[in-house]
């Protein structure tokens, strides 16, 4: 796991005041008006995008809706999961259960819950896995508020690989109507504060992508 120590905490905490501090008189455009952004990491692209996504009548398949920067300007969790990883355990454990996976990337919120939202609204099965580029997942249903879900999985840097593939499992399960126990997860109380502003500052470099109007892109892992 990621080790964040005090000299890199403190550069973390004046870049997250910069970053605020700039966007403090900004207004949110629309798509159209929207500058070009550029990419905030220099590695590979683990997907691409082919094509608008496209609500499924298969009630086999469970989506897997990632948020604007997942796998494109980020390409890893906030505790350096590759992102292609996190899709293999999702995928695997959808795939254990007998159904198959979709992946789109959602454009109009870095909110996990709204990503999860818009996901699920094109998932023939109505259950889809919301990601966040720092590793923040939730499962949600379609017809259930934004704000309720299956299950939640908030604490981003205790979460494993064996855990999103059991994530994915899950949420096969619901879309076959089952009621699994809800995924175990690891327990930190000092996670939160010691991971908060590096967290805050990923969820600020990817709220900078967010289009409004745009609708979501299928995608395929390169």
């Amino acid at each position: 796991m990621t080790e964040i120590n005090e000299t890199l905490l403190r550069s973390i905490i004046a870049e997250v005041m910069k970053e605020m501090s700039a966007n403090t008189n900004e207004t949110v455009a629309e798509t159209s008006e929207k500058p070009v952004t550029k990419p905030v990491s220099n590695e590979k692209a683990v997907i691409r995008t082919v094509g608008v996504a496209k609500p499924s009548q298969s009630t086999d398949e469970v989506v897997i809706a990632v948020g604007p920067a997942f796998g494109e300007q980020q390409v890893k969790t906030m505790v350096d999961i590759p992102h292609t990883e996190v899709l293999r355990q999702l995928v695997a454990g959808i795939e254990e259960e007998g159904l198959k996976a979709r992946i789109v990337k959602v454009y109009r919120s870095s909110d996990v819950a709204f990503v999860a939202v818009e996901g699920d609204h094109l998932s023939g099965s109505g259950i889809s896995i919301g990601v966040q580029s720092k590793g923040t997942t939730v499962i949600h249903q379609r017809d259930l508020p934004p704000l309720s879900n299956l299950e939640l999985f908030p604490q981003a840097p205790l979460l494993t690989p064996e855990t999103y593939r059991l994530i994915g499992k899950n949420a096969a399960k619901y879309a076959k109507g089952e009621t699994p126990n809800p995924v175990p997860t690891l327990n930190d109380q000092m996670a939160r504060p010691k991971y908060q502003a590096y967290s805050a500052l990923l969820h600020i470099k990817e709220t900078k992508l967010v289009k409004r109007g745009k609708p979501a892109d299928e995608c395929q892992v390169i």
